[in-house]
């Protein structure tokens, strides 16, 4: 097998003291056809020796959610991802990603292994919620019910009262307003802002955003849409409030992915992470999917409309991640115990409104719409 060579380069991320900040991110060089299958040949046979599944999120490259649904896994949102696994008999579950999905899939099976191609494939939402300063700020509004989205560490999830997916959110924080609760809400600003303008709740929020739905701009999907007058506009709430104002359906992936097979049009502007498209495309054949602008009049493209850490898991990482054992994730497990009542609280919440089955009678071919991203 040749030696994988990668491009490292830095990606820039707003605080939520509005500063920038400067991460870093890595592309492993693409394989050759002949060595493509190869690894995907190698990899197949590493999962079924290993008693292990593969779950990827709809972001992560082709090869590895074809793969995914090739060898009984799973390709869905992030904690559907996690929920697949728990429910899986195998006791190793490999999770292409980021890492607070390896570390959700590890809080809800804590007894499993579960192995990332790339440990430090991040997410600008998790490093613009710091878990010291997150927890200083939950310090000084302790009236306020803590809810953060999923898109968090272990670590600040074990500091909050509820977790939420940009799925069951709004009627989660429904459920709180009526209740008269004050909320402090982390860390994506646009979706808690979403949020807040569809309940009226008193919230309170932590100022971080997603480098991809953060650059998609309003103007130029107005000009896409002179141009394609017939197309639906399919949105993620992580977007600006202008871009949400264009869109036909706001929702969450596989609300997305729903959407584009459900609505009665040919054609689609899709304002997520481009790696939805290959689900799309499989989901909803014969229809048309258009990325929504990142850039215009002089703006700078900062991620192209995909995630720079999702690019990070590529075949060959993963086929050196199962033969090695290298790159498990590991959760403090006094963190993980008191993070998973927020997750199990969303997820019982779930079930009471109807929205979510029961984890015994829990279907793991289809994915609910539970998942965050």
């Amino acid at each position: 097998m040749t030696t994988a060579t990668t491009a490292t380069f830095p990606v820039e991320f707003c605080r939520h003291d509005s500063t920038v900040a400067q991460a870093w991110a890595r592309v492993p060089e693409e394989p050759g056809a002949n060595e493509r299958t190869e690894l995907k040949a190698k990899i197949k046979r590493l999962l079924k020796e290993q008693n292990a599944v593969l779950v990827a999120h709809y972001y992560t490259d082709p090869d590895l959610q074809d793969l995914a649904d090739e060898t009984g896994g799973c390709v869905s949102d992030s904690l559907e991802m996690a929920r697949f696994g728990k429910a899986h008999a195998a006791q190793t579950l490999v999770v292409c990603g980021v890492r607070f999905m390896g570390e959700t899939a590890k809080i809800l099976s804590p007894e499993k292994r579960i192995l990332m191609p790339d440990l430090e494939a991040t997410c600008s939402l998790d490093l613009g919620c710091p878990a010291d300063e997150f927890a200083a700020f939950c310090d000084a509004h302790p009236d306020r019910e803590v809810v953060v989205y999923a898109n968090t560490s272990a670590a600040v999830k074990a500091r909050a009262d509820w977790m939420v997916t940009s799925s069951i959110g709004l009627k989660i924080v429904e459920h709180l307003h009526a209740q008269g609760k004050k909320i402090l809400w982390a860390p994506d600003k646009h979706l808690g802002h979403y949020i807040q303008q569809k309940t009226g709740a008193d919230m309170l929020l932590w100022q971080a955003a997603c480098v991809v739905h953060d650059e998609f701009k309003a103007n130029e999907l107005l000009a896409l849409k002179d141009k394609h007058p017939l197309a639906k506009v399919l949105v993620h709430p992580e977007s600006p409030d202008s871009v949400l104002q264009m869109a036909d359906v706001v929702g969450s992936t596989t609300q997305i992915i729903k959407a584009a097979q459900e609505l009665d049009a040919l054609e689609f502007i899709v304002a997520t992470d481009n790696g939805i498209l290959h689900k799309m495309r499989q989901a909803a054949p014969g229809k048309v999917f258009i990325e929504a602008p990142t850039a215009g009049n002089g703006a700078t493209c900062k991620s192209c409309a995909h995630c720079p850490w999702m690019a990070m898991n590529g075949l060959r990482n993963l086929a050196r991640t199962l033969e090695t054992g290298s790159n498990e994730v590991f959760v403090d497990p006094a963190i993980g115990q008191q993070a998973v009542r927020c997750i199990d609280r969303m997820l019982d919440f779930a079930v009471q409104a109807g929205v979510s089955k029961p984890a015994e009678t829990y279907n793991q071919k289809y994915a609910h719409g539970m998942g965050p991203a």
